[in-house]
């Protein structure tokens, strides 16, 4: 169970994120519409594990390659953001988050 400094940690990563990839995520994924839908937070503050919803989806692999490539560059945006509420910037980690393609195949499926 998360604590409430990791709670709050979570809320500020995610509000963060959200702004960095809304300006300058088109550029990362070529016009597609970013979200971060959710930030899990390690409990010593070290590791985060961010989960981006892309619309239209890309291939995995084609993320994976992206996300390596700029995730020095984000931390570094983040950095910049949150070095008067956090002493350290944690290691980030990004998964891409399928529930959107999920809730599309359900509804396909019922829809049959």
């Amino acid at each position: 169970m998360a604590s409430k400094r990791q709670n709050k940690v979570s809320r500020l990563l995610q509000k963060e994120l959200g702004e960095i990839f809304q300006r300058e995520g088109s550029g990362m994924f070529s016009g597609k519409l970013t979200t971060v839908t959710r930030v899990e937070i390690s409990s010593d503050l070290g590791k985060a594990r961010i989960h981006l919803s892309i619309f239209p989806a890309l291939l995995k692999e084609d993320f994976e390659n992206i996300m390596e490539d700029k995730v020095s560059h984000i931390r570094y945006e983040l950095g910049n953001r949150i070095r008067h509420q956090l002493r350290g910037v944690p290691e980030l980690n990004f998964f891409l988050d399928d529930s959107l393609d999920y809730i599309d195949n359900i509804d396909r499926l019922l829809n049959e």
